[in-house]
């Protein structure tokens, strides 16, 4: 409903917000944010946050433009997302063994990953001189004004959500997420579902990093930037509960597409585009206390 009526409302308010080009535009920002929203939903329905995405979007998508300026893109590509892999268990491991709230050990590897990155790159951008191969697979035109990241973006809502609301597995996520003394009794690995989801999550929030960086064909150390807070955003407005159990891959990536039609849409009315994050804040307080009040009544 939020969708449709975002949509008609700019749709009415400007005559270009419905075009073929600009909804192309939305759906290029709203991919990048949409595949970090989707791995960020998996761990929040397991029960943990992840505050270090936007820091991984950003190292990422650096370490990856290092590499592949260094051997080729392809290589780059998936030695990066090990990279972010390993953060990923990292994240999971400081707060299952540690006993740490997952709000505060990502806060710490957010801000570490973050000053790595400022003080190797000195706050400079760093060009991409490799191949086209990995950027033609992720972000070159296919026709008119879409991208493959559209299509990926796609791709990963079906398999995810197929592997959240079809498989064991995601029986075991949403298990974790709603009673983990329940889980464990049940026989579930509570322990070993939460660090493959924060290294799932991390893994997508790499991906959205080498996609912005393939699409710039250049790496900053602010690319990213309050990104977390964005895809948390897009997770609870998709329906996600914040106290874990429950929630949807679709949603969290429709979340997602209304985030970039509302900054799209701001910005066409005429507003002013610090307007964008109080009309984020406005939707994000009505939709978990629409959200909180159905899943009580539920």
């Amino acid at each position: 409903m939020a969708f449709l009526i975002i949509f008609v409302t700019f749709s009415l308010l400007s005559s270009k917000f419905a075009s073929l080009h600009n909804l192309a535009s939305i759906l290029t920002v709203t991919s990048e944010l949409g595949i970090m929203s989707i791995g960020i939903a998996f761990l929040m329905i397991a029960g943990e946050f992840d505050l270090s995405v936007s820091s991984v979007y950003a190292f990422t998508g650096f370490l990856f433009i290092i590499l592949a300026n260094r051997m080729n893109s392809v290589a780059a590509f998936f030695m990066a997302l090990m990279v972010a892999a390993v953060i990923g268990y990292i994240n999971g491991q400081i707060t299952i063994k540690a006993k740490i709230p997952s709000f505060i050990a990502t806060l710490g590897t957010m801000m570490f990953l973050r000053g790595i990155l400022l003080g190797l790159t000195g706050g400079n951008s760093v060009l991409y001189q490799s191949d086209n191969i990995m950027p033609h697979i992720l972000t070159e035109y296919i026709t008119g004004h879409f991208r493959p990241s559209h299509i990926w973006f796609i791709v990963l809502i079906i398999i995810m959500s197929i592997i959240l609301k079809r498989t064991p597995y995601g029986n075991w996520v949403f298990a974790t997420g709603g009673s983990e003394k329940v889980a464990r009794t049940m026989g579930v690995n509570t322990n070993r579902v939460k660090i493959i989801n924060f290294m799932v999550c991390a893994v997508l929030a790499g991906l959205a990093g080498i996609i912005a960086i393939t699409r710039f064909r250049l790496a900053n150390a602010a690319f990213g930037t309050r990104m977390e807070l964005e895809a948390i955003a897009s997770a609870v407005i998709g329906g996600t509960l914040m106290t874990g159990g429950f929630g949807s891959i679709l949603g969290a990536a429709l979340g997602a597409i209304i985030m970039g039609m509302l900054r799209s849409g701001l910005v066409m009315a005429g507003a002013p585009s610090y307007w964008y994050e109080a009309f984020v804040g406005l939707i994000l307080i009505i939709a978990a206390t629409i959200n909180l009040k159905l899943r009580n009544t539920g």
